[in-house]
């Protein structure tokens, strides 16, 4: 009949796989058209954010030939923030998941009590996020590999659904990475380490203007930053940004 929505007569499940197969076309093609590992990266890393509904923030773990580590990409600065804590605690799902001889996923859905990684957990529950999940990327015995990784807020919230949909995603980044040779490696933390640097400036601008107006501590300006980054949405460093730059107040 004329007029009637494609999705009429079809249940929930199916409306839900439908949307995801035009996402991964749309994916999929972008991907083709990509520049770089980084670009087919951040593509990943945002697509992961938009098709997995419990996704906060979601990220990529590369380990280097020597067993390093760094995030190239991310959604927003907190996620490199918990990456980078997991790498320095020497525990989390996304060491584990990014070894080469770790397994293909891994899931913790009540991180504040999570036995594996009780450093990384509670660090993580304290920080607001109660769930993660992260995937390995496989670059065919390259010396480069990796992970995909997902936080999200609540606990519980993560779905069997969720994983096949960061496995099919990591697929894509895996293709990318099998392509990456050294020195292309050496680019991109490179230019994440810049990154970094020009985050970790602003955020800190933004709370020494918090902590000046209000008479907070450093603490608890970045967690109003944090607060107003998930209540409105909008990244953290747009936010630390717009107040470092325009000298504004949050309420």
């Amino acid at each position: 009949m004329l007029g009637m929505p494609l999705t009429a007569g079809m249940d929930d499940a199916e409306v839900s796989a439908g949307m995801l197969a035009v996402q991964f076309a749309g994916l999929t093609r972008a991907l083709v058209a990509a520049g770089s590992v980084a670009e087919v990266l951040r593509r990943v890393v945002a697509a992961a954010k938009e098709v997995i509904p419990a996704a906060d923030v979601v990220s990529v773990t590369l380990r280097g030939p020597d067993g390093s580590f760094h995030t190239p990409v991310e959604t927003d600065p907190v996620a490199v923030q918990l990456d980078e804590l997991q790498y320095a605690l020497g525990e989390g799902p996304c060491v584990d998941a990014a070894d080469p001889e770790g397994p293909a996923y891994t899931l913790s859905d009540h991180m504040a009590d999570e036995p594996r990684w009780p450093r990384f957990g509670r660090a993580a529950a304290e920080r607001g996020y109660g769930s993660m999940f992260a995937v390995a990327l496989l670059t065919d015995n390259r010396p480069v590999s990796g992970a995909l990784n997902v936080y999200s807020g609540g606990r519980g919230t993560l779905t069997p659904t969720d994983i096949d949909t960061g496995l099919l995603l990591a697929t894509h980044a895996s293709l990318a990475l099998a392509h990456t040779q050294a020195v292309e490696f050496a680019e991109l933390r490179v230019a994440q380490l810049t990154r970094a640097i020009e985050t970790r400036d602003v955020i800190g601008q933004a709370k020494g203007i918090l902590m000046q107006r209000r008479g907070i501590d450093a603490d608890e300006a970045y967690e109003v930053l944090r607060r107003t980054s998930q209540q409105l949405n909008v990244k953290l460093f747009e936010i630390a940004e717009a107040l470092a730059h325009r000298g504004g107040e949050l309420q």
